[in-house]
Formats: C-alpha cells, sequence, structure tokens
C-alpha cells in the first residue's frame, strides 16, 4: 500500500526564478520611484524609439500638410490609447498568473476554462500564432531600430554623404555587439537601462515642447473627429497609412509581457510618465514638418535646427536606446522560448543563467545566434528604415489581434461582460489596424510571414509529434507493470543502491522502464519514479514522496511553475535520496514520414531531459525504446 509523506514546499531563493516581491496587494511589487525608472528601461524601450522613424516613415508615403498632419498626430494619439493603454495597460493587466503576464499566460488561463476538444485546440492554435508574430518581430524590431538611429549620422557635418554601405555596415557591426554581448547576461549594467531611458524620454518631451510652442494648435488632435475625418478623406490612402501609424505602438505588448519582472504597478506609473513624453514629441515633430517637410529624419532634423551642439549628444542617446530596446526585445524572446519549453510547447533547449541573484535573466544560445543572423539579414536585405517600414507592423497588429482575441475569450468565461464589450470593441480596432499591414504583404511584409512560420512550423511538428510518439510508445499501467516487477524482484538479484527513473506518472510506466528491468534484468535495491509536473502558474515548487508502490519501489512527485527552475540535487537530499544512477528514455523514431523526420531531427539536435537539467553526468544513462511513427 503506497503511502504519501505529503506535499513540502521549497525555499523560494533556490528555486524560484525571481528575486522580486510580488505581495502588494496583488499587484506586484510596490511602485516606487526606482521600479518605475527600471521600468523605463526593461520595458518601455521598443515603444520609446518608435518616434525615431514612425512620422519620418508616414510622410514618406504622404505631404505634410496641415491637415495631414493634424489627421495623422490625431491617429498616433488614439493608437496609443487604444492599443496601449486600453488594451494592454487596463484589460490584459486585469489578468494574470501570479504576477505574470504574455501569450503563453493566457493559454493557460484559458485551458482552466475550456473543456478538452475543439475549444482547446482552438486556444492553443492562438497562441501558437501569437508566439510565432511576437518572435517574428523580435527580428524585425531590432533591425529597424538600430538602423533608424544610425541614419542620424548623416546630419552630423561632414558624414553627410555617407554612403548607405558604411550606414548598413556600422548598423550590422552594433548589431554583431549587441548579439556577441547576450552570453554575458545584462544583469550587470541592466540597472543604467532605466536612468538612460528616463534621460532618453526626458530628451524627447523637451524638444517635442519646444517644437510645439511654434504650432500650439496641434493639441487639438486630441478630438478623434480629426482622425475619423482624415481616414474618410483619404480612403484607400488613409488605410494603408494606417499601417504606418501602428508603429508608434511597437512594443506596447511588453507591458503586460514584461509585468512579471516588475509588477502591474510600476510599468502602469511608468506608463503614466512614458506616454505623455511620446505624444509631446509626436506633436513637435509635427510642427517642425509642417515648416520642414523634406527635412528627414524628423526628429534628428528637429534636435538638430533647435540646438545643433546638442546634436552628437542626442543622437549618442539614440543609439544607446535603440541597444537597449533591442536587449530588451532579445531578452523578451528568450523569455518566451523558455515558457514554451517549460509549457513542452517547444523543443528542450540550453538555457544558461547569466545573473546570481535575479533567475530571469537567461542566455538561449542557438535561440541567439539564430536571432543574430536573422537580424542582419533582415537588415542587408531592406538597407533603410523606410524600406523596412514597409515589412514592419504586420507581425506586430498580428500579435496584438490574438492577444484581444483571447482577452475577450476569458472576461466572457469569467461572466465579466462589460469587460467583454470593451474587448470585442479592441478586437475590431485591432483588425481594422492588421487588415492595414496586409497591404504591405507585397512591399516586403512577407517577410513578417517568413520569420513567423519557422517558429510556428517548429511548435506545430513538436506539439503534435510530442503526442503521436507518447502514444506510439504504449506505456504500461502501474497495476501491470508491478505483476512482472514483484515477480522479477522476488528472484533477489537487485543491485545494490538506489535507481532514479524519470516518467511522467507513476501511474503510466513508460517502455523504457520496462525494457530495462524486464529485459535486461537492472533492479536495484531501490528504485524511485520522478515524476515531474509543471503547473499553469510560474512559481513554486511543492514536493510529494510516495512510499511503498511495490516492494523497493517508491515514487517522488515535483509540482514545478512552468518557470521554475528546479534543483534535482536539493530535492535529493531533502529525502536523503542518494542515486546510485539515474535512467532516462530515449527514443529511436523509425518514420517515413517526413514531418516527423524533421521532429526526429528536432530530437536529436536539442538537449534532452538529463542535459536540459544539467544533472550529474557520471550518474545517467539513457535507455533506448525504438519507436514507429
Amino acid at each position: 500500500m503506497a503511502t504519501a509523506e505529503g506535499m513540502h514546499p521549497l525555499p523560494w531563493p533556490s528555486f524560484i526564478p525571481m528575486a522580486e516581491d510580488r505581495s502588494h496587494n496583488g499587484q506586484g511589487p510596490e511602485a516606487t520611484g526606482p521600479r518605475v525608472i527600471r521600468a523605463m528601461g526593461l520595458v518601455f524601450g521598443d515603444i520609446g524609439t518608435s518616434p525615431i522613424y514612425t512620422l519620418t516613415i508616414v510622410f514618406a508615403l504622404l505631404p505634410p500638410t496641415k491637415e495631414n498632419v493634424v489627421g495623422v498626430l490625431s491617429l498616433v494619439f488614439w493608437t496609443l490609447v487604444l492599443l496601449v493603454t486600453v488594451q494592454y495597460a487596463w484589460l490584459a493587466m486585469k489578468l494574470d498568473r501570479e504576477g505574470q503576464g504574455g501569450t503563453i499566460m493566457l493559454r493557460e488561463i484559458l485551458l482552466r476554462w475550456v473543456k478538452p476538444g475543439r475549444m482547446a485546440a482552438i486556444v492553443s492554435l492562438l497562441t501558437f500564432i501569437g508566439v510565432s508574430l511576437l518572435m517574428g518581430d523580435g527580428v524585425i524590431t531590432p533591425a529597424i531600430s538600430i538602423i533608424s538611429a544610425v541614419e542620424g549620422v548623416l546630419l552630423i557635418p561632414g558624414l553627410e554623404t555617407l554612403s548607405e554601405k558604411a550606414i548598413v555596415a556600422i548598423a550590422v557591426g552594433i548589431t554583431l555587439a549587441l548579439f556577441f554581448f547576450q552570453r554575458k547576461g545584462a544583469d550587470h549594467v541592466s540597472g543604467a537601462f532605466g536612468p538612460f531611458m528616463l534621460a532618453w524620454f526626458i530628451a524627447l518631451f523637451v524638444s517635442g515642447f519646444f517644437s510645439l510652442l511654434k504650432e500650439p494648435t496641434l493639441v487639438k488632435v486630441i478630438n478623434p473627429f480629426y482622425a475619423v475625418n482624415f481616414l474618410g478623406r483619404h480612403g484607400l490612402l488613409g488605410f494603408i497609412v494606417l499601417s504606418d501609424v501602428v508603429l508608434c505602438a511597437t512594443g506596447g505588448e511588453a507591458l503586460y509581457a514584461d509585468m512579471g519582472h516588475l509588477g502591474k504597478l510600476p510599468i502602469k506609473r511608468a506608463w503614466w510618465f512614458v506616454f505623455p513624453a511620446l505624444f509631446i514629441n509626436y506633436l513637435g515633430q509635427g510642427a517642425f514638418a509642417l515648416h520642414n517637410p523634406d527635412a528627414r529624419p524628423y526628429i534628428f532634423g528637429l534636435v538638430k535646427s533647435q540646438a545643433p551642439f546638442l546634436y552628437l549628444p542626442f543622437l549618442i542617446l539614440a543609439i544607446g536606446a535603440t541597444i537597449i530596446a533591442s536587449q530588451a526585445m532579445i531578452s523578451g524572446v528568450f523569455s518566451i522560448v523558455y515558457q514554451g519549453i517549460t509549457t513542452r510547447l517547444m523543443p528542450l533547449l540550453k538555457v544558461s543563467y547569466t545573473s546570481s541573484h535575479l533567475k530571469s535573466q537567461i542566455y538561449i544560445g542557438s535561440v541567439n545566434w539564430i536571432l543574430m543572423m536573422a537580424v542582419i539579414l533582415v537588415i542587408l536585405v531592406f538597407r533603410k528604415s523606410e524600406n523596412l517600414g514597409a515589412a514592419y507592423g504586420l507581425a506586430v497588429t498580428g500579435a496584438m489581434s490574438v492577444t484581444s482575441i483571447m482577452l475577450a475569450i476569458i472576461f466572457y468565461f469569467q461572466k465579466k461582460f462589460a469587460l467583454f464589450a470593451v474587448a470585442l470593441g479592441v478586437i475590431a480596432v485591432d483588425l481594422i489596424y492588421f487588415s492595414s499591414t496586409l497591404t504591405k504583404i507585397p512591399h516586403g511584409a512577407y517577410w513578417s510571414l517568413i520569420l513567423a512560420a519557422v517558429p510556428f512550423i517548429m511548435i506545430v511538428i513538436w506539439t503534435r509529434g510530442q503526442r503521436l510518439l507518447f502514444s506510439s510508445l504504449r506505456p504500461l499501467d502501474i497495476e501491470t507493470f508491478l505483476v512482472s516487477y514483484e515477480q522479477i524482484y522476488a528472484k533477489g538479484r537487485v543491485i545494490e543502491g538506489t535507481a532514479i527513473f524519470f516518467a511522467r506518472s507513476w501511474k503510466v510506466v513508460p517502455p523504457y522502464v520496462s525494457h530495462c528491468m524486464f529485459s535486461s534484468n537492472i533492479i536495484y535495491e531501490k528504485n524511485i519514479f520522478v515524476c515531474i509536473n509543471r503547473t499553469d502558474a510560474p512559481f513554486g515548487i511543492k514536493t510529494n514522496y510516495i512510499k511503498g508502490l511495490g516492494t523497493g519501489l517508491d515514487a517522488l512527485e515535483i509540482e514545478a511553475g512552468y518557470l521554475a527552475r528546479i534543483n534535482f540535487d536539493d530535492i535529493f537530499k531533502m529525502y536523503d535520496i542518494k542515486p546510485k544512477i539515474i535512467f532516462y528514455g530515449v527514443e529511436d523514431i523509425i518514420t517515413t514520414n517526413p514531418v516527423w523526420r524533421i521532429f526526429s531531427l528536432i530530437k536529436k539536435v536539442t538537449p534532452n531531459f538529463v542535459q536540459f537539467n544539467k544533472l550529474p553526468a557520471s550518474k545517467v544513462h539513457g535507455v533506448v525504446t525504438r519507436v514507429e511513427m
């Protein structure tokens, strides 16, 4: 008869990958000044650098006349209000799990409400699409941010004739340095990100404010009439312009996705500072464009006309801000991949922790180098920020649409019908912007689809392959297994010591265990099934030790949050387990199906369970099971 030792929560510092306090009335850390400033560096880098290129790209499509400037600025204001403030700062932040946000987190919340079947499949499909689009955005965002900032050197006296090749070379050089730096981790310099971005937002506000003084009537653009009137007057062109206006909101999803790093309150408070800084700068650029229609990029022309002696410091500030924005995007991709790994949406990849006190600071080498090559490729293909603007926006609006749909479904299940109605309105707005970006497909936006297709195909193949593989392995139920186990154990030919066998559940025994014990007659004096269950909460680890499944057979259940890092050595010490050998299963897949051949290749080139969890190499032993798919 099995007996359970009970659930034991493990100490917080050793296992949970966050060193932040998240207990402030359910809101996460308090919104102290340092936390608010830190949020500016870690969360708002992407949206904070959007003024570098947004209006320059928009007014490449139409002349900056007074009516056009007013209409576009009104669209910018209401885009920031609806897509960032309402969708992310208000609606999305009402939904979190243990303080965590993001597309995968929404999936975990939704799967608690929907029954297995078609609805669950739709939720998973939405998640796959949203995650893939965000990863595709992780390629284009660094490319456009870096090259837009570097183009500012053309306004430095003596460098006006700098060739396009030189601009591209500088951008590629910055990209190489940025990605090579990742392996060392950003933790030791991340403390400077916040103050640096604070200086950047102050510079945006001040430069925009003094320019706005020349055209103070532009503040009227907060009236939505001007946005609607602009769209009505321009028809199809106005619809196309929307696809560029939405660039002002890129990075808005970080408010929700990065919530777990800092908490709701610091991010919200930071946004109430960042929002006016951005908007005032857009107003100032609009005022400048009215009198200097050809002085592009507008943000650099604006600063140079106001204070030529401050132009070089501002350019350095802008390049630094784009590097920080790119750093935040790269870290965001690492976080998405890690969430995908721990929720079994993606294959295991080698993860390194780059901070001794903040476990959320991670580095995934394979993702880093693939991302670097993709960013450089995009820079080499498009070469100019205006060209990149044609590719930018599709992934962002697609991801926003997926998020709003998932928000609406959750509010519906929760019977919060007022929020559900608002979410439906946001869906309508998101889909309008998304459909406008579809007009960019012939002009380069197909790159967004190509870049997103790679992770999407991998996720689909991996998740379906894992399900098919599990069903093909034909595991034994514990009752059937115990009949043969007891017979062999009773012969007395057991090996001295303790053996560990990893399994999803002790109730269902994987074939490699049967092969090891019954075919190879390898039974140790003490055998322990270690079963890991990832929960829908991001943090926390609990253990449950079950004695007496059979003679010399116990089980150790580990419930771990999907972001938690499991330290097996500490858990084994807790129960005085001293493993002599650790077994794990290795599948030798035989197939003629080209899709499952890809699945087999992914399993071969990615780390196995033991490598991912850094178990002691001297004690682990893989047991091969051949399976046909």
